[in-house]
């Protein structure tokens, strides 16, 4: 696997692992359907705490895919697409190999029954 390959896997982990969880994937879909939002109006529309939303919006942040910017007292968070559009793209990517090296084997099978028969 090469560096670059490497790291685009790496960071789709982390990713990955922020999605895996039901509340933060609501997250995502509330920041994206409200644009900006803060942790207490999130937490009104989910059942879990402010401190829950705290910290599932720090997974989200230290996986790239949401940003929090101070306003006053209050921080304000965002979704950001481009960590998720990078694992989209690392995941196409890895779907083409597999492609590729499926359509490889059915080739060779497909030349070894003729070749046989």
């Amino acid at each position: 696997m090469t560096h670059e390959r490497h790291g685009a896997a790496e960071a789709a982990d982390s990713v990955l692992v922020a999605l895996a969880d039901p509340t933060r994937r609501q997250l995502l879909d509330l920041m994206a359907a409200e644009g900006e939002a803060t942790a207490t109006t999130l937490a009104e529309q989910l059942p879990v705490s402010r401190q829950a939303v705290v910290k599932h919006l720090a997974v989200l942040d230290a996986a790239g895919l949401v940003s929090g910017r101070r306003a006053g007292r209050e921080v304000r968070y965002a979704v950001q697409p481009g960590a998720l559009d990078a694992t989209a793209r690392w995941m196409a990517a890895l779907a083409a190999d597999w492609d590729r090296r499926l359509a490889n084997i059915k080739r060779i099978a497909e030349e070894a029954e003729r070749d046989s028969g």
